[in-house]
């Protein structure tokens, strides 16, 4: 088995490796963290709370360092988008998570059924799973890693992160955050490549939790399969944004292309490919035009532009436009600027009316190109769609909210947005994770508390109850009950 643990599409197998130091210090904090569970029992309310404070505590004291990584991995990469996701998001999801654990970790009353039960207390309970691997990618180093964790804590778990190779100055940051606020037994990071991330999903853990692509997260649940080690599995996709022939707008291009410029398209809910009607590809184009000359001139070259991750990254993605280019596509780049090889950093290009044997069209993006596609009547763009794999995300922009509704009635995605795009990720509150392709599982707020945890089924005996009915030897109790339950038929009857 060979694979990286990156997000984008195309990442290399073959990295440097020589993981020794790392797999031996993997497998002794995982069998610490293992001993730890045994000796004790779940944390309780308070050692959640002080755990998920320490998290919130940690990555607002080390901003500065976290702006400091992120621009020396990516060569560029805005300061206050580091601010307001990497840091305030994680923080967020802490505060968050904090606030409701009491309401998360109450036990749920579940009907009982008094004619057998009786007084019987029945009740859904959430315990810890125990010891979790987390891989995170590299497209956001701290909020798909530290994010996750406070869910992770808040379920009362212990936590073992495995950071991308491609982001080193991030991975070792995340390293020294965590080592300074956590002892090893409870949240501790492994950082190390190719040997590493074999070795990581081979443990038996009682739960991991992959982020990156597909084919690689295939890879991921094949190794923790052979222990049965339930996943959740956060991955990408082509996520359209179908354009309702009403909403052909300045403000619906805002939304898709300040979408598509976050992080330069490295992000894994951005807009991969428009569905604009053919009666309004002119305008939306002339749209972005606009958008960029006015709203962002010169947006390649500004501090707002995110770098590639890696010379081989940018070089894939010129690759991809100049495929379409050399099949007479039509290429539109709204920048003066060229890709520029010494920060990384790209324009963003449009690809009018693409074939589907395209690169681009075949493959997740992960940068800042935008494929638009015609369609005519909008049951042409909601077959387009469904005819592919289900993807992440799923944006929708129409005036009429009753042909919005019908789009999301008729398609499925992991989440959708109307009239935005990529918001869903964002909300503390709600559920973020795929469906098929696009992966399973979900984390954020209560979806990811209890994706983290056992939901444990108990029964609390009581008074009154008809339970030994159903021990031998059967008798005239037992046909007395069954009889009852077919409406007073005798039980031979019922039979």
């Amino acid at each position: 088995m060979t694979y990286t643990t990156t997000v984008g599409p195309g990442d290399d197998p073959g990295r440097a490796t020589g993981d020794a130091d790392a797999i031996a210090e993997l497998r002794a904090a995982f069998a610490a963290q293992r001993a730890a569970v045994r000796r004790g029992p779940a944390p309780g309310i308070d050692q959640r709370r002080r755990n998920l404070e320490a998290l919130a505590g940690v990555i607002t004291r080390y901003r500065k360092q976290i702006r400091d990584a992120l621009s020396a991995d990516f060569a560029v990469h805005p300061d206050g988008f580091a601010d307001l996701v990497e840091v305030l998001g994680v923080a967020g999801r802490a505060a968050f998570a904090a606030e409701h654990l009491e309401t998360w970790m109450a036990p749920e009353p579940r009907p009982a059924g008094p004619g057998l039960l009786g007084t019987a207390y029945v009740s859904m309970t959430y315990q810890p799973k125990g010891v979790i691997g987390l891989i995170s990618p590299w497209n956001f180093p701290f909020d798909l890693s530290l994010g996750p964790l406070a869910d992770m804590l808040a379920a009362g778990n212990r936590v073992i992160v495995k950071p991308s190779e491609y982001t080193p100055a991030c991975s070792a940051l995340l390293r020294e955050m965590v080592a300074e606020t956590f002892a090893p037994e409870q949240v501790t990071v492994i950082t190390g490549s190719l040997e590493l991330a074999q070795e990581f999903p081979t443990l038996p853990w009682d739960h991991l939790l992959y982020t990156g692509n597909p084919e690689v997260g295939r890879l991921v649940a094949r190794a923790a399969a052979e222990n049965l080690v339930p996943t959740t599995l956060e991955l990408g996709g082509k996520c359209p944004a179908i354009v309702h022939e009403d909403s052909v707008t300045a403000d619906t291009v805002a939304q898709i292309v300040g979408t598509k410029l976050v992080k330069n398209g490295q992000m894994c809910i951005t807009v991969d490919y428009c569905l604009v009607p053919r009666e309004g590809i002119d305008r939306f184009v002339e749209l972005v035009k606009t958008h960029m000359r006015e709203r962002v001139p010169g947006f390649a070259s500004s501090p707002d532009c995110t770098g590639i991750i890696t010379e081989r990254h940018l070089s894939r993605l010129v690759g991809l436009v100049e495929e379409a280019r050399s099949r007479g596509v039509e290429v539109v780049q709204v920048d003066d600027a060229g890709p520029d090889t010494a920060t990384r950093r790209m324009p963003l290009t449009l690809v009018v009316d693409p074939p589907d044997d395209l690169a681009l069209m075949r493959e997740e993006i992960f940068g800042p190109i935008l494929p638009i596609r015609v369609y005519d009547g909008i049951e042409d763009a909601v077959s387009y769609v469904n005819q592919g794999e289900r993807p992440l995300g799923l944006y929708v922009f129409a005036q009429d909210s009753e042909a919005a509704e019908r789009v999301l009635a008729t398609t499925v995605s992991g989440g959708a947005c109307v009239n935005t795009c990529a918001v869903q990720g964002a909300v503390p509150a709600l559920g973020f994770g795929g469906i098929g392709r696009s992966g399973h599982g979900r984390h954020h707020g209560v979806d990811g508390f209890r994706e983290f945890s056992n939901p444990r089924g108990i029964v609390r005996r009581g008074q009154d109850d008809l339970i030994d009915v159903m021990f031998p030897p059967y008798g005239n109790m037992l046909d007395t009950v069954v009889a009852s339950a077919f409406g007073g038929a005798d039980a031979e009857s019922a039979r």
